[in-house]
């Protein structure tokens, strides 16, 4: 089993950023989907989850309105688009996949640094 998440640097307030994790090793299209990040001192919190046929997305607060989760499971593949970036949003984004059925199988990928700052 493998999540590999790609997309990360290091960008200026107000800018995007798109976040990739490829999948290998499971059925893909089985498990939501989600993405999380961790800033310095801080704890591990959900940023956004998409189910596993993409009908339905979740976002936390911090982020509606700027971020998009989107999955393609023909490419095994989840996206986070992210918009009008802030400094806040500073921290390493890991990709997570929980199956959708029991047992609920649980895989995080190593994780990618998004910097915001001028």
């Amino acid at each position: 089993v493998q999540l590999v998440e790609s997309g990360g640097g290091l960008v200026q307030p107000g800018g995007s950023l798109r976040l990739s994790c490829a999948a290998s090793g499971f059925s893909f299209s089985s498990y939501i989907m989600s993405w999380y990040r961790q800033a310095p001192g801080k704890e591990r919190d959900l940023v956004a989850g998409i189910s596993s046929a993409g009908s339905s997305t979740d976002y936390a607060n911090s982020v509606k309105g700027r971020f998009t989760i989107s999955r393609d499971n023909a490419k095994n593949t989840v996206y986070l688009q992210m918009n009008r970036l802030k400094p806040e949003d500073t921290a390493v984004y890991y990709c997570n996949a929980r199956r959708d059925r029991a047992p609920n199988y649980d895989y995080w990928g190593q994780g990618t640094q998004v910097t915001v700052s001028s």
